[in-house]
């Protein structure tokens, strides 16, 4: 097996082993790849200690925040996670700088058959540069999606309780 192949198998395993689903591991490599132009990097799981992550919104699982690293060199973070939308969930992805601010959110997988429009970049682009220190609002620093409303809400809802949840781990110095 050639360098390559087994540095994608050790990504892959890697990936599965710290959480990431094996359904959207492929798109969050891409991302991961695309966003911070690279070819090789490791991805390593953050545990957060039980006793903070009760602190924590509902949605931050203490398997889905990862620290994305070349040759030991912090590149940046992954948070994956799963909102609600009419009948379904949609699973999406925030990459961050070193600095946890917001450098990409992606809908990764959508599942309903109104809505999809979240997923688009011009939409996504609004999280953009948001931090732990940002509160986002529908219909105010958010902007509305006709026909999509109740996806809208709930990924703005995500993406609070996500910076809300930095918030806390900044503060409690986990992070």
């Amino acid at each position: 097996m050639g360098n390559k192949q087994g540095f994608i198998v050790l990504l892959a395993l890697l990936l599965m082993a710290f959480g990431i689903p094996k359904h959207i591991k492929k798109k969050v490599e891409k991302e991961i790849k695309d966003t911070f132009e690279v070819d090789q990097f490791n991805v390593t799981s953050l545990p957060i200690p039980s006793e903070i992550a009760q602190d924590l919104p509902a949605t931050f699982g203490a398997d889905n925040l990862f620290k994305i690293e070349d040759n030991e060199k912090v590149l940046g973070y992954a948070y994956t996670a799963k909102a609600p939308s009419k009948t379904a969930e949609f699973d999406y992805l925030v990459l961050l700088d070193k600095d946890w601010i917001v450098l990409k959110a992606k809908v990764l997988i959508y599942r309903e058959e109104y809505g999809g429009e979240i997923g688009s970049k011009r939409w996504l682009k609004q999280f953009i540069g948001k931090s732990q220190n940002d509160e986002l609002a529908y219909g105010d620093n958010i902007v509305a999606i006709a026909g999509a409303t109740i996806s809208v809400r709930s990924m703005t809802t995500a993406m609070n309780n996500f910076l809300q949840s930095l918030k806390i781990l900044h503060t409690k110095n986990v992070l």
